[in-house]
């Protein structure tokens, strides 16, 4: 009866409306019938949406129940879904049902009871039980439309340990850390090269700020860039063939570029104001970085090539650093100086700035959706991760003793 109600209810008058108000009325609808199917459905839900675009900080989570996993094998699952923007229901209130077993290897199956369908269905061996789980997770992920999952991804930091400090790499998680520097000196800024397993970063190995190129898996180091004055902040282009750096050998503290086997240095900045902090634009056009412009810090681009620089307007927002532009390219993120640190995105062509969360050092992850950031407590700083449309968040795991961890790098 409600159907036919509806259906007197929006009668057409051909003599009044155009092609174009039919067509939108029709659709309008045919929403209307679906929702009222999906309510008499037995289950009494309406089907939770799931959306390609999102508002930062104002997106509601996908709802998804679980049930069979225990132990670390559930622990882990929750953690790689909730931030990545996943929030835990009952099964009755679920857009998706996640269920399983971890006896010896895992089992897992995720099913859309809305759409009747199943996403996957299947068992995982010859790993950890962890990386099971990251590997069911990131299944899980990408079998949405427009999610990427990042479970089996790596990132690299800077961890502290009193007066020194040195490079490690782990897992997304932060579980599985290795130490890729024994410098006992001061370690900077590492960035990954896209696509290997290689970083750059700055050390004072040799009692110089100096860049250096490190092969994780031959452990091969060499020296990228040691000119006189300071050599910082490495930033590796897209496609792996230039660098970006924050160079201070011509007096001032510049932006320069050069190929990846070090040739053709090119000065793109010449200010008495200091630069910092250059990352790339996922086309390889740009170098966004932090600039004081009249005294005022702000974020600019330059082209990769030279030229005009041209700012990013951070609307409301005061003193932003440390950007990293988004692999789909469509957001900036950076940390806010107002009193404290705070994480902030803004559209990558400027605009409106949304405030997130407090911290700072913020890197992407490959989903364009994830952000890993260093959160001060106490007298130190840990590693979190937060999902930037729900703004959930959580610590990774720690270190044991009082080290420090800063300036995460994700791998792309």
């Amino acid at each position: 009866m409600k159907r036919t109600v509806l259906a007197h209810k929006f009668q057409l008058r051909p003599d009044k409306a155009d092609l174009a108000s039919r067509k939108r009325l029709l659709t309008g609808i045919a929403v209307l019938f679906n929702l009222l199917a999906l309510a008499t459905d037995g289950q009494a839900q309406v089907e939770i949406p799931v959306t390609k675009t999102f508002e930062p900080g104002d997106t509601t989570p996908i709802w998804v129940s679980m049930s069979g996993f225990t132990g670390e094998a559930a622990q882990v699952l929750e953690f790689d879904l909730y931030v990545q923007g996943f929030a835990f229901t009952n099964s009755a209130a679920a857009q998706y049902l996640i269920s399983g077993s971890n006896n010896g290897n895992l089992q897992g199956r995720v099913t859309d009871p809305h759409n009747k369908s199943t996403l996957v269905s299947k068992a995982y061996s010859g790993a950890s039980l962890r990386r099971q789980a990251h590997a069911f997770a990131d299944d899980f992920v990408n079998a949405i439309p427009g999610h990427k999952g990042v479970a089996l991804t790596k990132i690299a930091f800077k961890n502290d340990t009193g007066k020194n400090s040195e490079i490690y790499i782990a897992d997304f998680d932060a579980h599985n850390a290795q130490p890729v520097t024994s410098d006992n000196s001061i370690v900077a800024a590492p960035c990954w090269v896209p696509g290997r397993q290689a970083l750059y970063y700055t050390s004072y190995k040799f009692n110089h700020p100096d860049v250096f190129y490190h092969d994780i898996p031959t452990t091969e180091r060499r020296t990228f860039a040691r000119y006189g004055g300071s050599n910082m902040s490495p930033a590796v282009s897209p496609d792996g063939s230039k660098v970006a750096m924050i160079l201070s050998k011509d007096g001032w503290t510049d932006l320069y570029v050069c190929n990846a086997d070090r040739s053709g240095l090119t000065r793109l900045t010449k200010s008495p104001e200091d630069e910092s902090s250059p990352c790339w634009s996922p086309d390889g056009k740009w170098i966004c970085f932090a600039a004081k412009l009249k005294e005022r810090r702000s974020l600019c681009k330059i082209s990769a090539s030279g030229g005009e620089l041209q700012r990013i307007s951070t609307v409301g927002v005061l003193n932003p650093t440390e950007p990293d532009w988004s692999p789909d390219g469509k957001w900036i993120v950076f940390t806010a100086m107002m009193g404290g640190f705070e994480i902030c995105v803004v559209p990558s062509q400027g605009g409106k700035v949304f405030e997130l969360v407090a911290g700072e050092d913020p890197s992407w992850a490959p989903n364009s959706r994830t952000v890993v950031f260093a959160r001060r407590h106490g007298g130190g700083r840990t590693l979190s991760l937060l999902d930037v449309p729900t703004k959930q968040v959580k610590d990774v795991s720690r270190f044991s003793g009082s080290s420090s961890q800063s300036q995460p790098s994700w791998a792309k």
